[in-house]
């Protein structure tokens, strides 16, 4: 390993290089305060590059009638009401600068023959309001973030595993990292650091988050800092993750192949849906549709892999084929299987983190000063069922907001305080794993805990598994104090995967516990010993390792309240 220790100095330190992370450095270097992102992936690998189906805001570029006000209402409703309503209105009013934003930046959205920005319906929205680029809208948007920090000469290093932030007296100082090449650490110190390292998803065995992110690094370098947990229980399952090969079980089949007409069956041939939802369908709720499935495997009707089908083999070729191009490409490089001619054998996964960092609705500060925490680290927006295309905005509506924060913060300060200590303890955390040589292994205890959450967290939870669930947490645990870290000529990968492991570990037993706490089903979180929605859970539940606190919701604007209503799903895929 490197002996070297280059010690860098910057007014704000961004934390994760995808969409929510760049936005926050672009907004900063815009302002001409000095920015530093680093990632522990490739900056254009980042995984809002995946995000396929569109971003909302309310143009009226299709529907006139559509307003702010709407999509908040429409967003308070479909969160089962644990939306923060000052948080979905910081977001709904500040959509369309942020769909702005983008095409200052050379974003090429689809537009209609006039020239307008094309929106189509997404799920429980009132009127069309998500914006695209084909569907590959996520991949877009990173590639028009990355054009822009590169034009503001902004500083991004994307090799760089952050273990510490570094925080004196609840202010912090910086943060400690590696990297993930030859080991070299890196001492950042920074007035104000900016949270933006994904989710927790990565966690479940099956899941649509790729191998080595959103394992939860933001949960645990917050708590570790001295911040809290919001939600963790509430994740959001996507109905279709294929089941194989291992090594990609989870990738999505992108829901515009229900939306286009594909069919769900069980092994028995059922087209299964017209048990749980016979008007809709297959255009049901993302988690009415993810609770099926994984109730007819449960049932002893799945295949026998653990999974149903999704057939689109009957739908014309020149349908699947500009339709479902990315579908069609994915599943011959994956399986070699053409699904013109066959069904996709697919089961529910872990998709996205509905809860997140406890973040101010303002500003995202955190508790802990300079701290904040953006995207899919942060929470408030989604509360218990996310609507579609509500993440990417979200992401640059906050961005643009946390930026602003951040530098008047650092302008703000009279004087950084440091801590010898703190970094002293950063850089022997390090130390540490690089000496163990016990025989546990790294990768094998990450396994444990994903099956642990896919067992007893996973679509469907009650007390006897969550409790079982927490007492094998404890063993793997324990075990952790048995590791062996063998860094290589290949690089610190087995370093990063120990850290990943730590964050796992916290992620799920936050998760566990509030799922315990919540003693009803609401939305995505299903327990089958609660069944029914207690007006009592009305409330959002915040995690720190001391325990859990019931923090009360805000009410909601009349203006908006009053808009909150059913909404039509006729030929609609719902989210």
């Amino acid at each position: 390993m490197s002996t070297e220790e280059p010690q860098l100095s910057t007014s704000v330190i961004v934390i994760g290089t995808g969409g929510s992370g760049l936005r926050a450095a672009i907004e900063l270097a815009e302002a001409g305060v000095d920015v530093l992102a680093v990632g522990k992936r490739p900056k254009m690998d980042a995984h809002t590059s995946l995000a396929a189906g569109g971003i909302n805001a309310a143009l009226g570029t299709m529907d006139v009638s559509d307003s702010w006000q709407q999509h908040a209402a429409d967003t308070i409703k479909e969160s089962y009401l644990l939306a923060d309503p000052h948080t979905v209105d910081v977001v709904t009013r500040g959509a369309a600068q942020g769909i702005e934003d983008l095409e200052r930046y050379g974003m090429n959205f689809a537009r209609e023959s006039d020239g307008r920005i094309s929106q189509r319906f997404f799920g429980a929205h009132m009127y069309r309001r998500t914006a695209f680029a084909g569907d590959y809208t996520g991949l877009e948007i990173q590639r028009a973030l990355i054009r822009r920090a590169d034009e503001l000469g902004v500083e991004i290093i994307d090799s760089v595993y952050i273990t510490r932030i570094l925080v004196r007296d609840n202010a912090v100082f910086g943060a400690y990292g590696f990297d993930l090449t030859d080991g070299t650490r890196y001492l950042i110190r920074a007035d104000a650091v900016i949270l933006a390292a994904g989710g927790h998803t990565r966690i479940w065995r099956r899941t649509s988050s790729r191998r080595d992110e959103n394992t939860g690094d933001s949960f645990r370098l917050a708590v570790e800092a001295g911040g809290r947990i919001r939600d963790p229980e509430l994740v959001q399952f996507h109905p279709s993750g294929i089941i194989e090969p291992e090594s990609a079980a989870g990738t999505l089949v992108s829901e515009a192949a229900r939306g286009e007409g594909g069919i769900l069956t069980n092994a028995l041939g059922e087209r299964f849906m017209a048990r749980y939802d016979p008007q809709r369908m297959e255009l049901s709720t993302r988690d009415r549709v993810a609770l099926a499935a994984y109730t007819e495997i449960k049932e002893g009707r799945g295949t026998a892999n653990g999974g149903v089908w999704l057939d689109v083999s009957h739908l014309p070729r020149e349908t699947i084929m500009t339709r479902l191009p990315r579908v069609y490409q994915a599943m011959l490089e994956l399986q070699m299987l053409d699904i013109t001619r066959a069904p996709i054998e697919i089961a529910p996964t872990a998709h996205y983190s509905m809860g997140g960092v406890w973040v101010r609705a303002d500003d995202h500060t955190t508790g802990v000063d300079g701290l904040y925490a953006v995207g899919e680290a942060a929470s408030g927006l989604h509360g218990a069922n996310r609507l579609g295309g509500n993440s990417l905005i979200e992401l640059l509506v906050y961005g643009r907001i946390v930026g602003r924060a951040a530098a008047a913060y650092s302008a703000g300060l009279d004087v950084q305080k440091r801590s010898p200590e703190a970094v002293a303890e950063a850089r022997g955390e390090i130390d540490t794993l690089l000496g163990a040589d016990g025989p546990e292994n790294v990768r094998a205890l990450q396994r444990g805990i994903r099956d642990i959450m896919t067992e007893y967290a996973g679509v469907v939870r009650d007390e006897t598994g969550l409790r079982r669930g927490l007492a094998e947490l404890d063993a793997i645990e324990e075990r952790m104090r048995d590791i062996g870290i063998h860094p290589d000529i290949a690089g610190y990968q087995d370093l990063a995967h120990a850290f990943d492991l730590k964050s796992a570990a916290l992620a799920a037993r936050a998760t566990m516990e509030a799922a315990l706490e919540r003693r009803e089903t609401r939305g995505c979180h299903n327990r089958s010993d609660h069944p029914d929605l207690d007006p009592a859970f009305q409330v959002n539940l915040v995690w720190s390792p001391s325990g859990i606190v019931r923090e009360p919701i805000a009410p909601i604007a009349p203006e908006v309240a009053e808009l909150m209503q059913e909404v039509s799903t006729e030929g609609k895929l719902v989210e």
